[in-house]
């Protein structure tokens, strides 16, 4: 029986920084999980180094689930994102492994196909209305069917979601970027750029947008109703996600459909969510809710209520994840959409072997296991680079949710 050798913690920052587990069986199998957890990187790569990667030496590496309750119930402190997420770079790296050693795709493994590929959604963003809708324009002409629209508030020194050069990089700065919000001057202007893009594109594609948390469940509510008539795909995070109560207000007061879950960790945090039927889609993901086998069982909750998925995809999450992900998405049932920013150069040169995108669609690859590989060398060309998450300040200068 093949039992794990080697347990290896990589961080590399091939633009922005990633963390990856490396799992090495004694005949030779590796398999890869992502651990990166933007803005306290190295809290989850040394929880893996100094308390998981010794208790992995030694154990039978086809275990998955045993594994899995092994790590989540012997912490006896349990969830949070530093946990779920440790626990999820092991998970997704056995199910490579599996894979490899079955000569199978992990979607084989996971009941094969319900679909063929997988509807994605971009990001449309500008620093005013015009040059958000030339942004829209370049991702229709790239094929896109699914397109999340963002503009910088006029006056506000920082607006999430807007991207400045090819790719969107929240943590760019070695101290957190405190930007000034203003949910009135917000609520004025977003739904009127949101129908800007409707008259300029019609209804023939998909249109998302992202509150950020930034509202209270009263002005949430409000926001939804005000867009009704665009039909979005959905408003996402329109609130903070901690108080689950809070969007039973929302429901009803507005039809919008509702997604949120990327900054939630485990089945526990989404139960209510789900089985009050509160939201519309789960947007929880495989790196910081504790893998492949987690996030299956979110999704199998999900979907005896009619709730979808859509998981969270944006650029802190490493090819290994968007990988694992495409490979669940490709596999379930109540699949909704995959949020989708693709990576920079470098880091395709560290990570070989990302699923394929066409036509606004993500294909997983049939190579045995996640089919996705780590080059050592090129990685060691980019040392971590500490880089945090902005925060908001009202204009009053005091601090806001989120």
């Amino acid at each position: 029986m093949a039992t794990i050798e080697r347990v290896e913690v990589l961080v590399t920052s091939p633009g922005r920084n990633f963390v990856t587990l490396r799992i090495t069986t004694s005949d030779g199998v590796t398999g890869l999980g992502d651990a990166t957890l933007n803005g306290r990187e190295l809290a989850v790569a040394s929880y893996l180094e100094d308390h998981l990667a010794p208790l992995l030496i030694g154990r039978d590496p086809a275990r998955i689930e045993d594994t899995w309750q092994y790590l989540y119930k012997g912490a006896y402190w349990r969830r949070g994102p530093v946990t779920m997420t440790a626990i999820a770079a092991v998970d997704v790296a056995l199910w490579d492994i599996k894979g490899k050693v079955a000569g199978l795709p992990v979607y084989q493994l996971l009941g094969g196909r319900s679909r063929d590929g997988v509807l994605v959604y971009c990001h449309a963003s500008g620093t005013d209305v015009e040059e958000l809708l030339d942004d829209v324009a370049r991702y229709q002409e790239q094929g896109f069917q699914a397109i999340r629209a963002q503009a910088a508030v006029p006056g506000l020194s920082g607006s999430y979601g807007v991207r400045k050069g090819q790719l969107y990089e929240p943590a760019a700065t070695h101290l957190p970027d405190e930007q000034a919000w203003s949910t009135e001057a917000y609520l004025d202007f977003a739904p009127g750029y949101l129908a800007k893009v409707r008259d300029r594109f019609g209804f023939g594609f998909h249109l998302l947008h992202d509150v950020h948390h930034r509202l209270t469940p009263i002005e949430a509510a409000r926001f939804g109703r005000s867009v009704e008539e665009l039909r979005l795909f959905w408003m996402e995070d329109p609130t903070p996600a901690e108080n689950q109560e809070a969007f039973r207000l929302i429901r009803q007061h507005t039809t919008t459909p509702i997604a949120t879950g990327e900054v939630l960790n485990s089945i526990w945090d989404v139960q209510g969510l789900i089985t009050e039927q509160l939201i519309d889609y789960v947007r929880t993901t495989v790196v910081h809710a504790g893998g492949i086998t987690h996030l299956r069982r979110i999704f199998d909750l999900a979907a005896l209520y009619g709730v979808r998925t859509g998981s969270h995809g944006a650029t802190d999450l490493s090819p290994v994840t968007v990988a694992a992900a495409v490979h669940v998405d490709v596999s379930v049932p109540n699949f909704g959409i995959q949020e989708h920013m693709g990576h920079t150069a470098e880091t395709y040169e560290v990570f070989r072997g990302t699923p394929r995108l066409a036509n606004g669609m993500l294909y997983p690859s049939d190579e045995p296991g996640l089919g996705i590989s780590y080059d050592d060398e090129v990685a060691a060309r980019f040392p971590y680079d500490a880089k945090y998450l902005p925060v908001a300040r009202r204009l009053d200068g005091s601090m806001h949710d989120w």
